[in-house]
C-alpha cells in the first residue's frame, strides 16, 4: 500500500507517493528524477549514493525514504548555485579527480560533509571521511588533492 509523503530535497518540498520499502536512492533517482546520485552496489558497500542529510553524509540505498521526512537532503545537483559549481565541484574538475565519474557524486557528498564539519582537514582526516567511498579509477591521490584544495578555496569565500 502506498503512502504520501513529503521530502524536502535541495530546497525543495516534494510529494512523493511511494512504497514503504522503497530506499531514498529509489525515491530521488526514479521518482524525483535525481539521477545525480548513483546505484552501485546497493548493500552500502561502495558509496556511490552519498547525499547529506540534516548535515550527515549518508548512504541512500540503506535509508528508507519514509524515514527520511522532516529532514533536509542535499545531493549533488544541489551543490550548484546560480549555474556556479560549488568549489569543491570545481576543484575535482580542475584536479581531475573524476575519471568515469560514476563514483564522483558520492566522494564529493562525503567531501562536503566532511568540510562542513571540519573546513581544514587533514590529508589522513580526507582519507577517513573518504574511507566509506569506493573508486575503481584512481588511486585517489587526485581526490584528496581536489578536496584539500577546496578547503583552502573555501576559507577564502
Amino acid at each position: 500500500m502506498k503512502k504520501q509523503i513529503k521530502l524536502k530535497v535541495n530546497d525543495v518540498e516534494y510529494d512523493v507517493l511511494i512504497e514503504p520499502h522503497w530506499t531514498l536512492l529509489h525515491v530521488l533517482r526514479d521518482e524525483i528524477g535525481l539521477i545525480g546520485t548513483k546505484k552501485g552496489c546497493d548493500r552500502g558497500e561502495c558509496g556511490a549514493c552519498t547525499v547529506i542529510m540534516n548535515g550527515e553524509a549518508i548512504l541512500s540505498c540503506l535509508v528508507l525514504a519514509i524515514q527520511c521526512q522532516g529532514k533536509h537532503i542535499l545531493t549533488i545537483e544541489g551543490l550548484v548555485q546560480d549555474g556556479k559549481l560549488d568549489p569543491l565541484q570545481d576543484a575535482f574538475v580542475k584536479y581531475g579527480a573524476i575519471q568515469c565519474g560514476f563514483c564522483t557524486p558520492g566522494m564529493i557528498m562525503a567531501s562536503r560533509a566532511l568540510l562542513q564539519k571540519n573546513p581544514h582537514p587533514s590529508e589522513e582526516e580526507i582519507k577517513r571521511g573518504l574511507s566509506g567511498n569506493l573508486c575503481r579509477c584512481t588511486g585517489y591521490t587526485k581526490i584528496i588533492a581536489a578536496v584539500q584544495k577546496a578547503s583552502t578555496t573555501e576559507s577564502q569565500r
